[in-house]
C-alpha cells in the first residue's frame, strides 16, 4: 500500500536570530549566517526592517526597505562570490 500525496512543506524562510555580529537566515532546512561586516545595511536597520523580507526567486531574497538582495548561494559558498556589498 502506498500512502497518498505528501502534505505541504511547513518549512519556511525566516530570520531566526539577530545579534551584534549579524543575522541568521533560515532557508528551508538550512540556517545561514549573514554577517553585518559583509552586509552593512543590516547593521543600522531596525528589527522590523530586518524581519521584513521576501523571496523573489528560488534562493534569492529581497529586503525592500533596505534595498538589499541576498542569494543563498553566496552565503553557502562565499569564496565563489568575492565581491562584497558596500
Amino acid at each position: 500500500m502506498k500512502s497518498g500525496l505528501h502534505g505541504k512543506s511547513t518549512l519556511t524562510n525566516n530570520v531566526t536570530s539577530v545579534n551584534a555580529l549579524g543575522l541568521y537566515l533560515l532557508v528551508q532546512d538550512r540556517e545561514y549566517f549573514v554577517p553585518f561586516a559583509d552586509y552593512p545595511a543590516f547593521k543600522s536597520a531596525t528589527l522590523d526592517q530586518i524581519f521584513d523580507f521576501q523571496q523573489i526567486a528560488p534562493g534569492q531574497f529581497h529586503w525592500r526597505a533596505l534595498d538589499v538582495d541576498i542569494e543563498v548561494d553566496a552565503l553557502g559558498n562565499p569564496n565563489r562570490f568575492p565581491l562584497m556589498y558596500r
